[in-house]
């Protein structure tokens, strides 16, 4: 085979590895696990916390107080540089823009302007948040911020 007959599809799937087959397919007795150890026994788990039968310590503590991670807003962070760079002079932005410039992945997920870098374009930008200096410098340069829902 020449260099030139290589397609794409070459190696791109691979055979499955049958175990445990007997000795003349190179993963008999073993099964490829070695000898002895916790690796070679059923039931082991490389899971972190994972203690077999035993009652996992994370469950043996008793578990006290209130964490509001689980309820916080997740943004998708945009600064203004990036926007800059991307945009302009009298551009409309908002999420539906930003996903189309690739400066965001989708519409899902809200928006926050942050200030990092300088403009002196006027922006009409539209986003969940903004970061205090990031109205300040959008509004010096003549453009307008929208706090949408």
């Amino acid at each position: 085979m020449m260099i030139h007959q290589i397609t794409e599809q070459a190696g791109a799937h691979r055979k499955r590895k049958r175990i445990g087959r007997g000795p003349g397919s190179g993963n008999g007795k073993t099964a490829g696990r070695g000898h002895k150890g916790a690796r070679s026994r059923s039931g082991y788990a490389s899971r972190t916390g994972d203690e077999g039968g035993q009652m996992p310590l994370f469950r043996r503590l008793p578990k006290r107080g209130f964490s509001n991670a689980r309820f916080r807003t997740v943004y998708a962070i945009v600064n203004l540089k990036a926007i800059d760079a991307r945009f302009d002079d009298g551009a409309e932005v908002n999420p539906e823009t930003l996903v189309r410039v690739g400066l965001i992945k989708d519409t899902r997920t809200p928006v926050k302007v942050l200030a990092q870098g300088e403009t002196a374009k006027k922006f009409s930008v539209t986003a969940a948040a903004f970061s205090q200096a990031a109205i300040e410098k959008i509004q010096k340069a003549g453009g307008a911020v929208t706090v949408a829902s």
